[in-house]
C-alpha cells in the first residue's frame, strides 16, 4: 500500500501538481432490521478504493477507482491533474493551503465491545424481544428495530509529508411502535427520532440503551398519543429535551457555521447561511447562557477522530461564547479566505469516491446548572417537547418550523396532560436569544445524527451533537394564527 501511495504522490508531482493527496478506504458494515415480529432485513457490505487530490496551476483535480494496483493509480493520478489543469483555464480564486500540515500517526475508536464479534442471531434475538415488548401493548400496530454497524480504515497521505492510518467504528440502532386509530397515526421512538441512534462507540452502547426494557414505554405511549389533547397554538415558554435540543443544533447552529456554504461555494439541501464573515465576533446570536462548541475529540461522539481528510488534527473551536458568534468549521482553504492561520480540521468524505466537504464534527451545547425536573419546577406555564417528528428550514437556515412526537403541558410547575402533534417556529437568532436556561451536565448526552446530507453529488455525514434539555421563552407552538 505505502508503495502504491508513494508512487500516486511521485507522479502526481511529476505531472505539474503543487500538492497532493491520497486516501484509501475501505468500510464494512453491517444492518438487521425486524418488523412485526420478523426479521425484515439483514445485510452486510463491503466498499474499497482510493481517491487522489491534486492542486495544479492554483486548481483543484479529483479522480478515484476501486482497484487498487499500480496501473490504475497511475491512470487515476493522471485524470485527477488533467482534470485541475482543465479547472484552472476557468479564473477564480487560486486555491491555497496555507503552512503544511505534516503529521505521522495512527488513531482508533476506543471501544469496549468490538460489535463485529457479537453474532447476529444474539443481534436479531435482542431484536425481537423488543419487538414482542411493543407488541403485547394493546392499540400498536407497527413496530420495529434495527441494529447497525460500521468499521472504516483509512490511509491519508500528502506530499507534505503526512502518512495517517486510522479505524472509526460505529454502533447505533433502537426502536419505534405506531399506533393507529381512525384519521390518526401517532409513534415514538427510542433512544432517539426514527429508530435510530448512532455513537463511535462499540455493543456496549447497545446494552446501555436497554431496547426491551424501555419497549413497553414507548408502545404504551404511542396509544396514549391517540386519544392525547392536540397542541395548542400561541405564544408559550417551551422546553426541549436533549434530542430536540440536539437536533435544534444541528440545523440552526451546524450547518450555518460550515464555511464553504458561507462563502458560496456549497449551496445544496438548504445549503447558504446567514452567518456572513462581518458578523464573526460581532453579532449576537444567542443569551448569555448559551455556549457552543465543534469539538471533534470527544469520546463517543460520531464526529470523533484523530485526523480529518485533509490531515489536520482533531480539535475543539469555540462557536458560540456567552451568546457571542465566534468560530466556523473551516478546511485549509476557506480558513485562508478568512485570514484565520490554520484549519480547524472540519473536512470529511463520505467515502473513497468523493472530495472531502467541510462538516460538522461534534457541535453541541455546553452544559448549564439546571436538572430537568427543576427547569418544569420553575416554569408556571408552557410546554414539554421530546424528540423530534419533522423539520423544516429555510436556505438561510433562519426560519424553522419543528415537529416532535410527544410533549406534555406544563401548568404550575408540574407536568400535565399530554399532547400530541407539537410543533415550534422561530428564528434562528430570536429563538437562542430566548434561552433562560439549559441542562446541567447530568442531563448533558452526546446524541448522534448518522443521516446529514450534503453536496452534489450526495454525501452523507455522521456527526455529534452534546446537547441538554433547554428552556425558551416566548416561542410561538401549534398553528400560526
Amino acid at each position: 500500500m505505502r508503495n502504491l501511495i508513494d508512487r500516486a504522490l511521485n507522479l502526481a508531482q511529476v505531472r505539474g501538481a503543487a500538492y497532493a493527496d491520497v486516501r484509501i478506504v475501505g468500510r464494512e458494515s453491517q444492518a438487521i432490521g425486524v418488523k412485526n415480529g420478523i426479521v425484515e432485513s439483514i445485510s452486510a457490505d463491503e466498499t474499497y478504493g482510493f481517491g487522489v487530490r491534486v492542486i495544479v496551476d492554483g486548481a483543484w483535480g479529483f479522480s478515484s477507482s476501486n482497484r487498487l494496483v499500480a496501473e490504475e493509480v497511475d491512470r487515476v493520478t493522471a485524470e485527477a491533474v488533467a482534470i485541475a489543469r482543465a479547472s484552472a483555464l476557468v479564473h477564480g480564486r487560486a486555491a491555497e493551503l496555507g503552512p503544511p500540515e505534516v503529521h505521522v500517526g495512527s488513531y482508533k475508536t476506543p471501544v469496549v465491545i468490538d460489535p463485529f464479534t457479537v453474532a447476529p442471531e444474539e443481534k436479531i434475538k435482542l431484536l425481537l424481544a423488543a419487538d414482542a415488548a411493543m407488541r403485547a401493548v394493546a392499540g400498536v400496530k407497527v413496530t420495529q428495530g434495527n441494529l447497525v454497524c460500521q468499521r472504516e480504515r483509512k490511509t491519508f497521505a500528502s506530499t507534505e509529508g503526512s502518512y495517517l492510518q486510522q479505524e472509526i467504528i460505529e454502533t447505533g440502532g433502537g426502536i419505534a411502535a405506531t399506533a393507529v386509530s381512525e384519521g390518526d397515526v401517532q409513534v415514538r421512538s427510542y433512544p432517539n427520532s426514527f429508530a435510530r441512534d448512532q455513537a463511535c462507540r462499540g455493543w456496549e452502547l447497545v446494552l446501555e440503551h436497554d431496547l426491551v426494557g424501555n419497549a413497553p414505554r414507548m408502545a404504551e405511549q404511542a396509544v396514549a398519543l391517540l386519544s392525547a389533547a392536540q397542541c395548542p397554538s400561541g405564544v408559550t415558554t417551551i422546553i426541549l429535551d436533549g434530542s430536540q435540543t440536539a437536533l435544534q443544533i444541528h440545523e440552526s447552529c451546524g450547518h450555518p457555521i460550515e464555511l464553504d456554504r458561507v462563502f458560496g461555494s456549497e449551496a445544496s439541501y438548504a445549503g447558504t447561511s446567514f452567518l456572513t464573515p462581518e458578523k464573526l465576533g460581532h453579532f449576537r446570536y444567542g443569551s448569555n447562557l448559551v455556549n457552543i462548541v465543534a469539538d471533534a475529540t470527544i469520546p463517543g461522539g460520531l464526529g470523533t477522530f484523530g485526523w480529518d481528510d485533509e490531515g489536520v488534527p482533531a480539535q475543539r473551536t469555540q462557536i458560540v461564547q456567552n451568546g457571542m458568534f465566534v468560530g466556523y468549521m473551516t478546511s485549509r482553504e476557506t480558513a485562508g479566505w478568512l485570514g484565520q492561520p490554520r484549519s480547524n480540521g472540519a473536512m470529511r468524505a463520505s467515502g473513497w469516491n468523493r472530495m472531502p466537504i467541510i462538516r460538522m464534527t461534534n457541535v453541541g451545547l455546553q452544559p448549564g446548572t439546571w436538572r430537568l425536573a427543576g427547569m418544569i419546577a420553575d416554569t408556571d406555564e408552557g410546554i414539554l417537547m421530546e424528540m423530534n417528528r419533522s423539520w423544516s428550514i429555510d436556505n438561510q437556515r433562519l426560519n424553522f418550523q419543528f415537529g416532535t412526537e410527544i410533549a406534555w403541558e406544563i401548568r404550575g410547575g408540574q407536568l400535565g396532560r399530554m399532547l400530541k402533534n407539537a410543533t415550534y417556529t422561530g428564528i434562528t437568532p430570536q429563538f437562542w436569544r430566548s434561552v433562560d436556561a439549559i441542562g446541567d451536565e447530568h442531563e448533558l448526552r452526546v446524541w448522534g445524527t448518522p443521516n446529514c446530507g450534503k453536496g452534489q453529488p450526495p454525501q452523507i455525514a455522521h456527526t455529534g451533537h452534546p446537547a441538554a434539555p433547554i428552556r425558551v421563552r416566548n416561542v410561538q407552538v401549534g398553528v400560526m394564527r
